[in-house]
């Protein structure tokens, strides 16, 4: 136990239960700091460097630091945050696991115990990011696909339970229960924590804190839980110990006032605030939000807008605890005694309650009336680029129309009447080779098998129509042919954390199908339909409601329970189509109620993709297009040719709320937050290793002991200057962690498809990136590869090209073939790039490729938050250039030799180097340009080669 300030006291936790926590009213009582003006996201930071301050990884100085911050002017000092637990979802949490798995491994090869190598905190991995919508429009698509993803991820599975069994403190949730995310919100966090030290009688409550290996942790922050996204670098080292170092943020305070209009929706305030908050620059700082009409949103509305904090650039975007907080917990099936712990914790810290204006210091004030609020769609490229929602056509036919160079789709003078014929008929979604079994794993039953086990009409099975259903509002699934064109919508997908963990938007998106299959409106056989919740609670519900079987009939039926459309795991479109679009350079749409809408990131072939509420989904998928004004013209004819407005369809506030109260309780989320293995019998079946020793499989081409250990030295390496750096691409603005990061499908022609067909692997087998994470020889091979990033090298082309520069003129080829060539010759490399670079989400590989590519520094105008502290992570060097400075203000085409001189030993956060340029002329040049290593441990960790070496170096002194 730890009391620097004596301040540990004890507090009434409810139903008699006696127990200590460390108060901060009685720290300002001892004149340190004004605590009670600290915005309450900054006091529950305050708390755990309190808690934590044992001289060692948290000093006296610190806290003293943090009780007096300034709001104004907030001290340029490093906080250890020791957070309380960690979450991972399985795209970033597998190459965790391995890289745990390789650290043992070289524990074990130095002599050492294995098992030094444990979680020192909880760690809970929800298995969420595997499931693809290869079927849809089925009664029993989510059975198929489940299917095919345990066919698919057999072997990441196995792995998986391996760490199941391996680690004490790893908790993993099987697939099929929900994303990470809701599965938090709903189950995981309980507002308060406690633990029971040996030197008190009772237990000793403090907050429930926690990063994520998924930039939309911050969903969590709705419910007042402090916690936000981290590379998996990072948070693995926070699982072995390492507080999280940031340096003292600036606090946004948002005073929200009003209430929102009737047929506005929570997707609508948020993507208000995602644009409001990306202009006024709040990158790297928290955002807090207060006063009247914060107190009027209930958690689920504040959980919406914490998970688009990555989207307006925040760490967090934060609520304080109120009753709203405390009932939320009650009504998703907490014990009353959590629920009591948390309101009298929080109580008797004096942080209980929404603040109001003026009783928070904060270091900007922004002000949001939501009555200004309006129905929005955001797109077609990123998510703060909002439209009105009567605007969306105009807007698309300007951008079809506007130069490539400007942001638009270059199409002069487009038609968008002409339309193409494509024939569905009797086609199955996807060549039935494509779903085979690899041939390392079979399961005794082929994919094709399960194919000719449903019936495939126009891309989807007749639904069954239902006693109250007319007839001509099936004639769609009958009909097989639709017209493409651009502006098509092609899919349209209810998915995504964001807004399937909001009952009031799916309940709308229900009541909206309702309305329209009863108007006798149908969904056009070319767009791919697909509701994937975020848990079974959002089914129960549905289901409760009778607002299932509308959705099913408009060709929503369930897919799956996990993160899909809004990762890229869209699955494929019919063959036709794809073929339609490539033929004409169609611009086709996707709809999606997602928080993340970049380039390549929903389907290679869709260009366009638009965020919007899962009612607007549902609604422009009956419209079938884009460019359309659906505030003056109709979603299409229904019954007897009348035409059907939005208006018509729109279900009313006291709609949802009627039906929100009818189908919510408790008692659900009791019993379908138990019992998961029970509740996926699939997972059972999966065989794993036991031991504490993972067993490398070098025929294993999704397990791959990465290289980040290999000869392995407790000396540390030098800071030195990087002499005759070669530039292996050159970017411009907003290129983000998906383009860096390998995801989404392999193409065969690609450096990784051609390394897995040589080991004999089919293209229908490849799988996704994603689920090959835990392989580097295929990550490092697909780091850069992204089909839409553009490197400025070599202009006018798209996708993972560059120069090699070595002999005389450039030599075009893929960026992974140059930098293996510049590896023989050990020749550094560097990458240069515009503002926000590595935006997104918090890719680990983004860095760990970028550094098993051979990059040594990646100079930049600007960083996101989550990258820049990844390359750090990764032994890579982040370098800004100076304000007004970038690779295309100086000239540079690639062919340039680069030096950074002035590093050393003696390396200082924030300090300045110089960047030598040596031209094709032989003259040379100099621009300064400023170290992003920002605080005093990562200048540690980068003499160290790396977050994970510096640990387990300390580990191993220990």
């Amino acid at each position: 136990m730890n009391d620097e300030f004596k301040t540990l006291r004890k507090f009434n936790a409810g139903k008699g239960r006696e127990a200590f926590f460390y108060s901060l009213p009685v720290l300002e009582e001892r004149g340190i700091g004004k605590i009670s003006r600290l915005p309450i996201s900054i006091r529950i930071v305050l708390e755990s460097v309190l808690r934590n301050c044992d001289g060692q990884k948290v000093q006296r100085k610190d806290v003293e630091a943090l009780a007096n911050w300034n709001a104004k002017s907030p001290a340029n000092e490093e906080i250890p945050f020791v957070v309380a637990r960690i979450v991972l979802q399985d795209f970033t949490g597998v190459p965790l696991v391995v890289d745990l798995a390789a650290m043992r491994s070289a524990v074990k090869r130095l002599g050492g115990d294995p098992k030094i190598i444990e979680p020192l905190v909880p760690v809970d991995l929800v298995v969420d990011h595997s499931v693809q919508v290869d079927f849809f429009g089925s009664a029993r698509a989510l059975e198929l696909n489940l299917d095919m993803e345990f066919k698919r991820n057999r072997e990441r599975y196995q792995f998986l339970k391996w760490g199941q069994q391996a680690f004490k403190t790893f908790q993993l949730i099987p697939p099929g229960i929900g994303i990470v995310h809701q599965v938090n919100l709903e189950y995981l966090a309980k507002g308060v924590l406690s633990s029971q030290p040996s030197t008190l009688n009772s237990q000793l409550f403090f907050p429930d804190t926690l990063v994520g290996t998924d930039s939309h942790t911050t969903m969590i922050n709705g419910l007042g839980v402090v916690g936000w996204g981290v590379g998996g670098i990072e948070a693995e080292a926070g699982m072995l110990g390492q507080p999280v170092y940031f340096l003292t943020p600036d606090v946004v305070g948002v005073h929200l006032s009003g209430q929102l209009r009737e047929g506005v929706t929570a997707t609508d305030l948020v993507l208000h605030i995602t644009q409001l908050l990306r202009a006024q620059k709040v990158v790297g700082k928290f955002v807090e939000f207060y006063g009247e009409g914060a107190a009027s949103l209930p958690v689920p509305d504040r959980a919406t807008i914490g998970n688009m904090s990555p989207e307006y650039g925040a760490t967090m975007g934060y609520f304080p605890i109120d009753q709203e907080s405390v009932d939320y917990l009650r009504a998703t099936g907490r014990s009353e005694e959590q629920c009591l712990a948390f309101e009298n914790y929080f109580r008797a810290q004096k942080m209980f309650g929404m603040p109001l204006r003026s009783e928070i210091d904060y270091s900007v004030d922004i002000d949001l009336d939501l009555a200004q609020v309006q129905p929005s769609v955001a797109g077609p490229k990123r998510p703060q680029d909002r439209i009105n929602l009567p605007d969306l056509e105009k807007t698309f036919r300007e951008l079809l129309e506007k130069p490539v160079r400007d942001g638009g789709y270059g199409k002069q003078n487009a038609d968008l009447r002409e339309k193409h014929l494509v024939e569905l008929n009797g086609s199955a979604p996807r060549d039935e080779e494509m779903f085979s079994t690899d041939k390392k794993e079979d399961q005794g039953i082929s994919a094709g098998d399960e194919l000719n086990k449903i019936e495939m009409i126009a891309n989807r099975p007749t639904p069954d129509p239902g006693k109250e259903i007319e007839a001509e509002s099936r004639d769609v699934f009958t009909h097989g042919r639709t017209h493409v064109g651009h502006g098509s919508v092609l899919i349209a997908a209810i998915t995504s954390c964001t807004n399937t963990s909001n009952p009031s938007v799916m309940i709308a998106a229900g009541l909206l199908a309702k309305k329209a299959v009863e108007h006798g409106l149908h969904v056009d056989p070319g767009v791919k339909t697909s509701l994937a919740p975020g848990s079974r609670v959002v089914s129960d519900y549905l289901d409760k409601t009778g607002l299932q079987k509308y959705l099913d009939q408009l060709g929503f039926n369930l897919v799956g329970y996990g993160c899909t459309t809004c990762i890229g795991n869209s699955g494929p479109l019919h063959a036709n189509i794809e073929k339609t679009i490539n033929k004409y350079d169609l611009i086709a749409a996707s709809v999606l109620s997602g928080n993340r809408n970049f380039e390549a990131r929903v389907h290679q072939h869709i260009k366009a993709n638009f965020l919007m509420s899962p009612p607007l989904v549902v609604a422009f998928a009956l419209a079938g297009r884009v460019h359309i004004n659906l505030s003056r013209e109709p979603l299409g004819k229904g019954k007897n040719g009348k035409e059907i407005f939005l208006r018509d369809l729109w279900p009313s506030l006291s709609e949802i709320r009627d039906a929100m109260q009818r189908a919510l309780a408790p008692e659900t989320f009791r019993k379908l937050y138990r019992d998961f293995a029970d509740q996926n019998p699939k997972w059972n079946d999966i065989p794993s290793s036991s031991g504490d020793i993972y067993q490398w499989d070098e025929k294993s081409d999704y397990i791959h002991e990465p290289p980040f250990f290999q000869n392995f030295s407790m000396e540390p390496g030098h800071i030195e200057e990087i002499r005759g750096a070669r530039a292996l691409g050159i970017f411009g603005d907003s290129v983000t962690t998906d383009h860096i990061s390998p995801a989404g499908a392999i193409k065969e022609t690609s450096p990784a498809g051609k390394y897995l067909k040589s080991r004999g692997i089919e293209p229908r087998d490849f799988n996704s990136y994603g689920s090959r994470r835990g392989n580097d020889l295929v990550m490092t091979r697909g780091t850069f590869a992204n089909v839409r990033i553009k490197n400025l090298m070599v202009p006018g082309t798209e996708g993972g090209v560059t120069k090699y520069f070595a002999n005389g003129e450039g030599e075009e080829m893929s960026i992974f073939d140059a930098a293996m060539k510049y590896a023989k010759t050990n020749t550094p490399l560097m990458i240069l790039a515009g503002h926000e670079y590595g935006t997104g989400s918090s890719r680990d590989w983004a860095a760990k490729g970028t550094r098993l590519l051979g990059v040594k520094a990646v100079v930049a105008a600007s960083f996101e938050r989550i990258h820049r502290s990844n390359l750090v992570g990764m032994g890579v060097l982040p370098l800004q250039f100076p304000d007004g400075t970038t690779a295309q203000s100086l000239g540079l085409e690639g062919s340039e030799i680069f030096s950074i001189t002035d590093l050393s030993e003696t390396i200082k956060p924030g300090q300045t180097v110089m960047l030598e340029i040596e031209g094709k002329d032989r003259q040379k040049r100099s621009v300064p340009a400023k170290v992003r290593i920002d605080t005093p441990i990562e200048v540690d960790y980068y003499r160290h080669g790396g977050i994970l070496p510096f640990v387990l170096r300390q580990l191993l002194l220990r």
